[in-house]
């Protein structure tokens, strides 16, 4: 079973680690040491041995003849940059130092900072205010929750030094550090309270479940899939069936993926043997085959819908593609994101970067490839798209900025006084009032810790809470397709059209 690597202070690597998505839309990877030697190309040592010769040679002529010194690590990041762009892979990328150790943290699903997320809006404002870093919410009993700092205050200074000249990520760098040691913050909150708060650093645990009861159903929702994640999909289960639940939501919608063992954990806790995924790569000899291992903990009767989207990308289309294929699950949504290749990473000891190449594809267990094409789900749902007229409607009304003053003037408004509200707007902007409705639930959760779900205007989930309640489930089971016969069936018809 593969296992996380481990990196000390000179980088060098220690175990294997196949991983999902981790950069935008991230992808299965390994984080593994840099290999000794690789396979030559089709043109053989002798053609390698030339190109290399001629970078080298380039190289040599620009440092020495250009008409401004240069620095030699951004020819060297450039040349890194240009040569995996060349592959034309999205995914296979060259890194640079910063992003390794983000990816580190993600992968080991830990890291020393303070629990807060935060937010920084790019470019300036309208009103020529300075850009101050802006936090999203505190992470439950982290540093930063546990200092009564809320979502929505403002952090002016980070040890002194101002944010508003600071990037997010440059933020990020100076509230994570060794944990135990201090960081001091200076937080803005309304129009003119300000205070300093003393923060002392910790082990913040990324978070990557959220799980709640809906009526008898358990909702649990993976935001992203690190070591921590089927350990606390386990305690949201037994969670469940102290409430006596009796039938399971599983939302991956957003969720761009994360280790590939986790994914593959997460699928045991539902399947009782057999396959979950399959990784087929150019060499046959590293081609895997992970099987579900271990007694499932959600009985093989209850009732189980995945919520997947665009957004849903890798090891969650491992998750959905195999709870679907093995007949275990509804699918409820839109089509999955589509990406089905494995990439593996590779850390360069000199100085910290690395790089991450594609080296193989994973299938699903009908043996079905989903890269570009996507997990189509069983009972397509989707949130209404837009009208040209209602665009330019929205548009108007956030330019207003009518919502964000309402909010900060009415912290304790009730459900009446929203919906006066929202119906007043409606007069002004031709929009959906329930819409309206919505955009002002989404301002007055940037000032509280958020819901875990919001059934009134989750349309997906709403519709999936149907599905349990009027017992359609089972019928629509019946009918439940693998990836394997709905390709099969699109290829019949593409040649009947031919």
């Amino acid at each position: 079973m593969p296992i996380l690597y481990q990196m000390d202070k000179k980088k060098t690597v220690r175990a294997l680690v196949w991983v999902g998505a981790i950069c935008a839309i991230c992808a299965a990877f390994i984080l593994t040491s840099v290999p000794a030697a690789f396979a030559q190309s089709r043109g053989g040592k002798a053609e390698n041995d030339r190109y290399a010769g001629l970078i080298r040679d380039v190289m040599a002529f620009i440092e020495q003849h250009y008409v401004d010194e240069v620095d030699a690590h951004k020819l060297y990041e450039g040349a890194m940059t240009g040569m995996f762009n060349a592959l034309g892979d999205p995914y296979s990328v060259y890194m640079p130092a910063e992003d390794m150790t983000d990816l580190s943290d993600t992968t080991q699903g830990s890291f020393g900072g303070v629990g807060l997320y935060i937010t920084k809006p790019v470019g300036p404002r309208a009103d020529g205010a300075p850009n101050y870093l802006e936090v999203a919410s505190p992470i439950e009993d982290t540093p930063g929750w546990r200092s009564g700092i809320n979502p929505g205050d403002l952090i002016l200074e980070i040890n002194g030094e101002s944010t508003a000249q600071l990037s997010s990520d440059e933020c990020v760098s100076r509230l994570r550090g060794k944990p135990g040691t201090d960081v001091q913050v200076l937080i803005r909150r309304g129009e003119k309270l300000e205070f300093p708060v003393t923060l002392t650093r910790a082990i913040i645990e990324v978070p990557t479940a959220k799980h709640a009861m809906i009526g008898k159903t358990g909702y649990l929702k993976l935001l992203t899939f690190t070591p921590m994640t089927v350990s606390r999909a386990r305690e949201a289960i037994a969670d469940f069936k102290k409430e006596g639940y009796t039938s399971l939501i599983l939302d991956l919608r957003n969720n761009y993926g994360g280790l590939l063992d986790s994914a593959v954990g997460i699928s045991q806790l539902f399947l009782d043997g057999g396959t979950v995924v399959s990784t087929k790569s150019r060499t046959p000899r590293e081609n895997r085959v992970y099987p579900a291992r271990g007694v499932p903990i959600v009985d093989k009767d209850m009732p189980v819908i995945v919520l997947i989207n665009r957004g849903s990308a890798s090891a969650s289309e491992i998750v959905a593609g195999a709870l679907k294929d093995r007949g275990r699950a509804l699918l409820v949504g839109e089509k999955s994101y589509g990406k089905g290749s494995v990439q593996q990473v590779f850390p360069l000891d000199s100085d910290g970067s690395g790089y991450k190449i594609t080296v193989s594809r994973y299938y699903t267990p009908s043996d079905v490839n989903i890269d570009k094409i996507g997990i189509p789900p069983d009972r397509e749902v989707s949130f209404p798209e837009f009208t040209e007229k209602d665009t330019k409607a929205l548009n108007d009304l956030l330019n207003a900025d009518l919502i964000a003053p309402f909010v900060a003037s009415h912290p304790q408004a009730g459900r009446a006084e929203t919906d006066a509200f929202a119906a007043e707007l409606a007069r002004q902007f031709p929009l959906d009032a329930a819409l309206i409705r919505r955009l002002i639930r989404n301002e007055q959760n940037r000032k509280v810790i958020a819901p875990v779900y919001d059934l009134e205007y989750d349309v997906q989930l709403k519709a999936a809470v149907d599905i349990f309640n009027i017992g359609e489930w089972s019928v629509l089971m019946r009918t439940s397709k693998t990836l394997k016969q709905l390709q099969e069936e699109a290829e019949a018809e593409l040649e009947e059209a031919a």
